[in-house]
């Protein structure tokens, strides 16, 4: 009698479909990320800065304003494991308060910049004509756009606001502020990349027996359309959240972004400035947690790109 030696999946067309279908699209992916060493020290590495800052109010040590101008400067010690500014204020504390604001406006944005520009582009493949025409344009017109410039522009009009300050607080505003012209100014990219894979799917056969059924169109691009776009979906949200970051913190450095005295990465870079041959660490401490922070998203989003990558071997 013959014997059967089983064979480990993988390499041949079919073993990949049998693969997928053993454990699903979503475990295939997982095992892909698993294998990708530095995606791997991406995600460890957001989680444990995403973990720490968000417990802030739990670990840190005093209160983000907590001024001692009788220990300016000061070195690092067990009362102060990062020293303290110029102020006395305890740079560890500061820190923590810090990531967790830009990096709270950083993912809010993300998350609204999805909201906006995926129905936006899913209904421009899939509506076509004139709804394509008049969303795509739009698109086009804000890409144009010098984005730095715009930014700044329309950051500092919207803070000197009554109406905004008076509504959010002159403590929150500059945050809302953030949040919102990162979204009305963000979402073209991701509308564009949408547009595109739904192009791609609208004349699919699982489409087409959609429509032959009878199924109300809003419904096909919930249940069939968008879910099947959401890879190239998940690897712009997480690269875009490391641009985002990054901007705050440029607005922020260039005193047009969140405004002192709620600390972010940015304007906790931009009042070191004046410091720097008195004490260069209160520009590396937060430099560093931007560099880690931005890295960390880079190296996630590359894997996330490989692993989702239907063409990639299990």
């Amino acid at each position: 009698m013959a014997t059967t030696v089983a064979r480990p999946l993988g390499g041949r067309p079919e073993d990949e479909v049998l693969a997928a279908g053993e454990i699903g699209q979503w475990g295939l992916a997982w095992r892909r990320l698993r294998r990708h060493r530095l995606g791997l020290l991406g995600l460890v590495m957001l989680v444990v800065v995403l973990g720490i800052c968000y417990a802030a109010p739990l670990i840190a040590p005093y209160s983000p304003t907590d001024i001692d101008l009788f220990d300016q400067f000061g070195t690092s010690s067990a009362a102060h494991p990062l020293g303290t500014d110029e102020l006395g204020r305890d740079i560890l504390t500061r820190l923590l308060y810090a990531g967790r604001v830009t990096l709270s406006v950083a993912l809010i944005a993300t998350l609204l910049v999805n909201l906006v520009g995926v129905p936006l582009g899913a209904l421009a493949a899939y509506k076509r004509g004139w709804v394509e025409t008049v969303i795509m344009r739009l698109a086009d017109v804000f890409l144009a756009l010098p984005t730095l410039l715009i930014l700044l522009i329309f950051s500092r009009m919207l803070r000197d606001m009554r109406g905004l300050q008076d509504l959010f607080g002159p403590e929150s505003v500059s945050i809302v502020v953030m949040i919102l012209i990162l979204t009305v100014f963000g979402w073209m990219t991701v509308c564009r990349l949408v547009h595109g894979a739904v192009l791609s799917l609208r004349e699919r056969e699982f489409v087409e027996a959609a429509r032959a059924l009878g199924t109300p169109a809003p419904r096909i691009l919930i249940r069939h359309l968008v879910p099947n776009a959401i890879a190239p979906i998940l690897v712009s949200a997480t690269l875009g959240f490391g641009q985002r970051i990054v901007f705050e913190s440029t607005l922020s450095f260039l005193g047009l972004g969140i405004a002192p005295p709620q600390p972010s990465l940015g304007n906790m870079l931009s009042e070191a400035q004046g410091y720097m041959f008195r004490n260069a660490w209160l520009a590396v401490y937060p430099g560093l947690v931007i560099f880690l922070v931005v890295l960390a998203v880079n190296f996630l989003g590359d894997a996330l790109r490989d692993a989702l990558d239907p063409r990639a071997k299990g």
